[in-house]
């Protein structure tokens, strides 16, 4: 299926690694043009640099004025036709809420949320002159699945669904499509790294990480982790103008993880 995605301009945050270079892959293997943001040039992202579809911008979207740097350069290509707000971190509080700080706080909240709000509304302005736009933003189970372990990181995530639901009502009548992405947990360095979810509650608990990657894996009916191509796949899917009509939706990958409906 032709996602005519050919020409179009597509602005990726958090693209360095994990989801947001899966993001990245797939645009670019559908014929977009990609400005990929992130705070460091990985070797994987390098190597799509290299093959000249990809354009890296090194920039710290937690700062004020990070999001804007970034929408200025893909301003540089004739504007944004499809924005990707993947850029996000979560810390496990195994000491519980009361050790969760007010830097702590403003930190996630900061990154999970603001760096989205102010992403978007750099590129609002030129999506509504020209009448048409895609914004898909990663959120996460979550925003629906409160867990005290990421309290700080639950409730930035619900904010940013209910954000994003919000602003599909107001925009939707110029053209522009909201859409959220909400995964379980994913093989990334964000649960499996050195100092991903697994290695941090590892070491509170006394468990290998292996186990409590394999326990998180199993709350799944699937038995296993989402991979980021999957999450990629479907941000392409949603970017397209061939599902026109689809804005203020969001859509669980998750393996099963939540059986409620």
């Amino acid at each position: 299926m032709d996602l005519h995605l050919t020409g179009r301009t597509a602005l990726v945050t958090g693209a360095s690694k994990g989801i947001g270079l899966a993001v990245v892959r797939s645009l670019v293997a559908e014929g977009a043009r990609v400005v990929a943001g992130a705070r460091t040039l990985s070797p994987d992202l390098a190597t799509l640099a290299a093959e000249g579809s990809v354009e890296f911008v090194s920039v710290d979207l937690a700062t004020p004025d990070g999001p804007d740097t970034l929408v200025n350069r893909a301003a540089e290509h004739g504007g944004v036709d499809i924005l990707v707000n993947n850029v996000g971190a979560v810390s496990p509080r195994p000491d519980g809420f009361v050790n969760v700080t007010d830097e702590d706080w403003q930190r996630t909240i900061t990154l999970t949320l603001l760096a989205a709000v102010r992403t978007i509304r750099g590129v609002i302005p030129e999506m509504i002159r020209r009448g048409r736009g895609s914004v898909i933003t990663i959120s996460s189970v979550n925003a629906a699945l409160p867990d005290p372990l990421v309290i700080d990181y639950s409730a930035a995530k619900a904010a940013l669904s209910n954000f994003s639901k919000a602003l599909s009502k107001e925009v939707g009548g110029f053209g522009i499509r909201v859409n959220t992405i909400s995964p379980g947990p994913v093989e990334t360095g964000l649960w499996l790294g050195a100092h991903g979810v697994a290695a941090t509650v590892a070491e509170a608990t006394g468990r290998p990480p292996a186990e409590i990657a394999a326990d998180a894996a199993a709350a799944s009916v699937t038995g296993r982790f989402t991979r980021p191509q999957e999450v990629a796949d479907l941000v392409a899917v949603m970017a397209s103008d061939r599902f026109g009509n689809l804005t203020g939706a969001d859509f669980r990958i998750d393996g099963g993880l939540i059986q409620t409906m």
